[in-house]
């Protein structure tokens, strides 16, 4: 029986996936849940495991490819035995399918675990039914390549030799046309192409076109690369989404540090590293169940309340970061939550995480005090509506609001942005105060 491997989604955002690397050979068996391929994404770089055991007979994506989400790039005989599909007939096989894998569009998942590609109506260029390379080039390139070429005021994108995947443009050859200045002349327009005035405005504003960049003897380019490119995609859509406001709270972190002191060897014994980010994730759970607004999002002109309280933390990587979700915090104790928080951290580190832990997050908590910053104003993970940056915990001088008491105390500053549209300046001050209360109240 053949069954299809499709590319997973890493996180709501993510709309597709680059293969770096192939880890079985045609004809290898593959065991269930054993790591088939590696991609990154803007969410992560990870290992993919096999849905099924089987042996591997068609590799549909390349090294460098870059895919939509739940497109096949595998298929599996999840009947035959290792050693029966030699490389060289499955390699010849594939040839065919590679062509239908692309032309057909995106695969959807059936109950079975199984993929079936859907098809695409065959453009009137098509004498066959089957997409030609310019009509592929026109509708299965990447969101980004597409905004790339709208803002250079390139509409059709068929001229441009793509590298990728059965002539997919990717974002270094669209860059790559722009940089040669060919664009010039195509569609009669040099600059950004018109909205359609059908479209709401906060859907079709667009940022106007950078200023060209001027290259001295020691300058260089160098590509951004598929991750920090989403990375960058991502924070963008963001800003231009949400109306993002912010609000400050200083927080004394000294009954945390004392219960954090006397519970530390007990949670070691235990084999769990308890950290200052594990008391913050678990005030905040409870801050979200206090006010839902915050957990929730907005879907066009409803809000949709969320019932779990996932909170997504960021793991700061080499290059780039990752944010996966300690799922239903408020169910855990302090011992869950640091057991999840150094599970998750230490998998992410290693690439090892799987699609459902970067995705169904309903808050970010950003601790990068751990860097030496006073605070960091962040960006709001879509399609949440809120999100919390920490401070490094350090000595500062305060004073006792009721004695009038100048002393020496360990606070951090928090800062949370939070989206203006659904959340008001007063809900979002009681937010962070319902944190520091229950921070500073610890026992």
């Amino acid at each position: 029986m053949r069954s299809e491997v499709v590319m997973p989604q890493m996180g709501e955002s993510v709309t597709e996936g680059t293969v770096t690397a192939w880890l079985k050979e045609i004809g290898d068996f593959v065991e269930r849940d054993e790591p088939l391929f590696e991609i990154t994404t803007d969410k992560v770089d990870a290992e993919v495991p096999s849905p099924l055991a089987g042996v591997l007979v068609e590799r549909l994506a390349k090294v460098g490819d870059t895919v939509e989400i739940n497109t096949v790039v595998a298929v599996l005989d999840t009947e035959a035995k290792p050693g029966e599909v030699s490389a060289a007939s499955s390699e010849a096989a594939s040839a065919p399918a590679k062509a239908a894998s692309v032309s057909s569009g995106a695969a959807s998942a059936s109950s079975g675990g199984t993929a079936t590609a859907l098809a695409t109506p065959p453009s009137a260029a098509s004498s066959n039914g089957v997409p030609s390379r310019e009509e592929l080039r026109r509708t299965r390139s990447t969101p980004l390549v597409r905004r790339i070429a709208q803002e250079h005021g390139i509409a059709d994108l068929s001229p441009i030799e793509g590298s990728g995947m059965s002539g997919r443009v990717t974002k270094a050859d669209i860059m790559a046309f722009i940089e040669s200045g060919a664009h010039q002349g195509t569609n009669g327009s040099t600059g950004p192409i018109a909205s359609r005035s059908s479209q709401p405005a906060q859907q079709t504003r667009q940022a106007p076109p950078a200023p060209p960049i001027t290259l001295g003897d020691r300058d260089r380019y160098e590509p951004l690369g598929p991750q920090r490119a989403a990375i960058a995609e991502h924070m963008t859509r963001s800003r231009a989404t949400s109306a993002h406001a912010h609000t400050i709270h200083e927080i004394d972190f000294s009954a945390v540090s004392k219960a954090r002191k006397r519970m530390k060897g007990e949670f070691e014994e235990r084999g769990v590293k308890l950290t200052y980010t594990a008391f913050m994730v678990k005030a905040v759970a409870d801050a979200l169940r206090a006010f839902p607004v915050v957990n929730a999002s907005l879907d066009g002109d409803q809000l949709v309340y969320r019932g779990d309280i996932n909170v997504g933390v960021a793991v700061a990587l080499d290059a780039s970061l990752i944010v996966p979700v300690v799922r239903n915090v408020d169910e855990l104790s302090l011992l869950g939550v640091a057991r999840s928080i150094n599970d998750l951290a230490e998998r992410a580190r290693t690439k090892r995480l799987k699609p459902d832990e970067v995705r169904g997050g309903t808050f970010t908590l950003s601790n990068h005090g751990i860097f030496g910053p006073e605070f960091g104003v962040p960006i709001i993970n879509q399609p949440q509506t809120a999100i919390i940056s920490t401070g490094a915990i350090k000595k500062r001088v305060v004073v006792d609001q009721k004695t009038d008491a100048i002393m020496v105390r360990p606070t951090a500053i928090f800062c949370m942005s939070f989206d203006h549209r659904t959340i008001d300046g007063a809900t979002a001050d009681k937010f962070l105060a319902h944190i520091r209360q229950t921070l500073e109240g610890w026992e």
